[in-house]
């Protein structure tokens, strides 16, 4: 294996897991920024209101981009396990 396949294998790996990891990320920034909206509108001092609806949103976006996350990491194992005879010397 040279460096530039490692290279290239890290990398593939390192956007996939970004892929995987944007719905939820997304969820919990929409999330956060309403109920930060709603907290200064209010004139609530209470951080500790945001966690409950940033968790639900990531279960719920979890949830909901679950098929796609799987048949993400699945497309990347078998990519990965096709290229192995490859890789050898």
């Amino acid at each position: 294996m040279t460096e530039m396949v490692a290279i290239d294998i890290g990398r593939t790996a390192m956007l996939t897991g970004i892929q995987m990891a944007i719905p939820m990320l997304a969820a919990s920034m929409v999330v956060g920024a309403a109920v930060a909206l709603v907290l200064a509108a209010t004139q609530i001092q209470e951080f500790t209101l945001t966690f409950i609806p940033k968790i639900a949103a990531v279960g719920a976006a979890a949830f909901i981009c679950g098929p796609w996350i799987m048949r993400m990491i699945v497309g990347f194992t078998t990519r990965m396990f096709t290229s192995l005879p490859q890789l050898a010397p």
